[in-house]
């Protein structure tokens, strides 16, 4: 465990806290005014790998090769100049800061990043991180790599969960879950596809198209179907033998040998993906690992008979949770940014469909 602290004073900024992987929703933009909750888990942290947060270049300001150095390989809005390794915690985890008044920019209903660093030290005044709680954004801390330093925290370590023990705890991913906009009451909340189903479907969807070679692809019926069989079908074409993909991952049979590709969980704490049983030469198309386990086990957490009253806040399912208002669509900015970032994006077949998407075609899948 490790605390982070203030690089100019060394003042404590955080609680103690645990590594996990970067949530795949960690830069979502969901929906238009809808109140998204807090990204991380209390206790932890993820480190951005890429440049984060302003200053921003747009993408006529780079030139190819330049971007291809930073790992973008087709044109996107903007880049950031800013520093690689932002870290990202719960705003219940931070501590010793204060606001920035002048600092405070949003879009619309809160705090973002807009002005740059909006949280200083309470001690030195050194500015230290950006709270962003703006809606339709997760609500999150981030601190810049170089207002902070990582300190050891004399605790007791947290390990990893192995396959089997996340598969004991059924830490799976709702599929829908209630919403409300911003300003609402609570009794006006309404129910909607998850946020983090549709991030996790618009990064697993651009690496099915780079394992799919241009030929169509067959997916397995129920959850898998609706997330991918739509715009598997709309995106590519109808003419050549498809390929077929499979879920597979712990808990789950070995995938046979007529797989083509293989969909696999990526572990939620250690960012590891899945591997593959020894022998086998079907593509990896990693999907995060609570949202894999929804659709592996999609029974898991089923409705169970219990006697008394509910706990407050706890919501009745029997019947089912009401259905989502609308039907799933796959998040564009999620997909356009795996996409992106997989070499395999400059072949003319596959920027073709990248520059469609990005120009809001296909806008009933995204």
């Amino acid at each position: 465990m490790f605390v982070f602290v203030c690089a100019g004073c060394g003042a404590e900024l955080t609680a103690p806290l645990t590594e996990v992987a970067l949530p795949a929703e960690a830069h979502q933009q969901f929906g238009n005014g809808l109140q998204l909750p807090v990204l991380m888990e209390p206790g932890t942290y993820a480190v951005e790998p890429e440049p984060w947060g302003p200053p921003w270049r747009r993408w006529n300001e780079f030139t190819e090769e330049e971007a291809a150095a930073r790992g973008v390989y087709a044109p996107v809005f903007a880049l950031s100049d800013g520093l690689p390794g932002a870290i990202v915690v719960a705003p219940g985890d931070s501590r010793g800061t204060v606001l920035i008044p002048e600092s405070a920019g949003g879009y619309c209903c809160g705090l973002a990043w807009t002005d740059g660093p909006n949280m200083a030290c309470e001690r030195c005044g050194l500015e230290v991180a950006a709270r962003v709680d703006d809606c339709s954004l997760w609500q999150a801390v981030w601190f810049l790599p170089d207002a902070v330093r990582r300190v050891p925290f004399d605790g007791p370590a947290r390990e990893p969960d192995a396959w089997t023990d996340l598969l004991a705890k059924g830490h799976a991913t709702p599929a829908s879950e209630p919403m409300a906009r911003w300003a609402q009451q609570q009794e006006t909340l309404w129910w909607r596809w998850s946020p983090r189903w549709e991030a996790a479907a618009g990064g697993a969807l651009a690496h099915l198209l780079v394992a799919s070679e241009g030929r169509p692809v067959t997916v397995p019926d129920g959850r898998v179907a609706h997330v991918f069989r739509n715009a598997l079908d709309a995106l590519l074409p109808a003419g050549p033998p498809p390929k077929r993909a499979v879920l597979a991952g712990p808990g789950l049979p070995a995938p046979g040998e007529d797989a083509d590709i293989v969909l696999v969980p990526v572990h939620p704490q250690t960012g590891e993906t899945w591997a593959a049983p020894a022998g086998t030469t079907a593509d990896v198309v990693p999907i995060p690992g609570g949202v894999w386990l929804s659709m592996a086990f999609p029974e898991r957490g089923a409705p169970v008979p219990a006697t008394g009253g509910l706990p407050d806040g706890v919501l009745r399912d029997d019947p089912s949770a009401p259905q989502p208002m609308f039907s799933f669509r796959i998040d564009r900015r999620a997909f356009l940014r795996t996409l992106s970032r997989l070499p395999a994006v400059r072949a003319p077949w596959l920027r073709e469909i990248y520059d469609e998407v990005d120009m809001f075609r296909h806008t009933d899948l995204f």
